[in-house]
This record gives structure tokens, sequence and C-alpha cells, in this order.
């Protein structure tokens, strides 16, 4: 329970970061942001524990933020792709 609860903090923080990295007009605020940032986080631990990468699911750390980030920039491209604004 405690490893969700890292995640989903960690998702919180990815969501704010991925949308400094990439602004745009990906549109949904701040609350589709954070959400993404969410399912980011799950995504990037998860594509880190298929591609074997030490550290990166095991709770708070650099690696597991990167991990985060890079999953919610993932999935705020994607979503930018299918409604973005035009």
């Amino acid at each position: 329970m405690t490893g969700i609860l890292i995640w989903i903090a960690l998702g919180l923080v990815a969501g704010i970061i991925a949308k400094f990295i990439m602004p745009g007009r990906q549109g949904g605020g701040i609350i589709v942001t954070i959400l993404l940032g969410i399912a980011g986080a799950f995504l990037g631990g998860w594509l880190a524990g298929v591609i074997g990468l030490p550290g990166a699911t095991g709770g708070f750390s650099i690696i597991s933020v990167v991990t985060a980030v890079v999953g919610a920039l993932i999935l705020l491209f994607i979503y930018g792709l299918i409604f973005g604004r035009k």
C-alpha cells in the first residue's frame, strides 16, 4: 500500500514537471496534468520494471522521479495528439 501512495505522490510532482518540460496546447488544465502525472508515474514504474532498471520501483529516489516524469511525458504527448487544441 505504501508503494502505491509513493507512486501517487511522485505522479503529482511528475505531472507538474512534465508540463513544464513540455508546455504547449494540450489543454485540460492542472487537474488533467496531475491525473496524467499519476498515470504516467505508474507507466514509468512499470516500464522501468520491464526493462529491469534497478532502483526505479523501490521507493522515492532520483531514478523513480525520472521514470515517473518520463511516463508522464509519454502520456502528456499522447494526450496532446488526441485532445490538443487546434
